[in-house]
């Protein structure tokens, strides 16, 4: 009878740590950010902290989380009213960049974290692969409602999910107002993968692709 009362009570106290950290990396930055201090900050004992997140990295990793769950929900009210491929592609691309936005300044940081092999937040890595295939996800919606060559579409959504790996690297490193020089990005770019997928269909041009797409699989087998 006592279960649910103490399963209700622990899952607040770790959306407290998890609410508290991101908000001082918001604050502070992430590399002034320490575990001492989110415990201290959130009102619970640094044991308590360590049991639900392990390190900093596993906090990143519930932010990488919320942020994919975010732009889905985005995208998917802007996906209603979107009609072809690119302007599918933009309102997804846009989705993401606005759910990552409060966090732009300590996004170098967190690329630094991400950069080795074994990091959990490694975007390629096993921790990461729960929220990939959900930020993959995003992309097959977006594919799913465009006109797309039927010997592309199921390798699509996760070479556009590559090309926003892209888009968010540019992101972590544009000092415009606002980040104004990725959404330009976005705008020209959505349309021009748009064409070449549509080019993609031309007999002398599917060759081409389809080798791509088999060295693709032999990399990742």
């Amino acid at each position: 009878m006592d279960a649910q009362p103490m399963d209700s009570k622990s899952e607040q106290t770790k959306a407290l740590v998890r609410e508290t950290a991101m908000a001082m990396f918001r604050t502070k930055g992430y590399a002034k950010t320490t575990m001492r201090g989110i415990a201290a900050d959130a009102g619970v004992s640094l044991g308590s902290t360590y049991y639900y997140y392990a390190s900093k990295d596993e906090l990143v990793l519930e932010l990488y989380r919320e942020s994919v769950t975010e732009q889905q929900a985005a995208a998917t009210l802007a996906l209603a009213d979107a009609s072809g491929l690119a302007d599918r592609l933009k309102a997804a691309l846009h989705a993401g960049i606005d759910a990552l936005t409060p966090y732009h300044s300590f996004g170098s940081a967190l690329i630094g974290s991400a950069l080795p092999p074994q990091s959990p937040l490694n975007p390629f890595g096993e921790p990461s692969r729960e929220v990939r295939e959900s930020a993959v996800g995003i992309f097959s919606e977006v594919v799913e409602g465009a006109k797309v060559p039927a010997f592309l579409r199921a390798q699509l959504p996760e070479l556009l999910w590559l090309g926003y790996m892209g888009v968010v690297l540019f992101w972590v490193y544009d000092r415009s107002e606002g980040q104004r020089r990725t959404r330009t990005l976005i705008d020209g770019a959505a349309p021009l993968i748009a064409k070449l997928v549509a080019f993609s269909r031309l007999p002398v041009v599917k060759p081409l692709v389809e080798e791509v797409l088999a060295l693709k699989a032999k990399v990742q087998s």
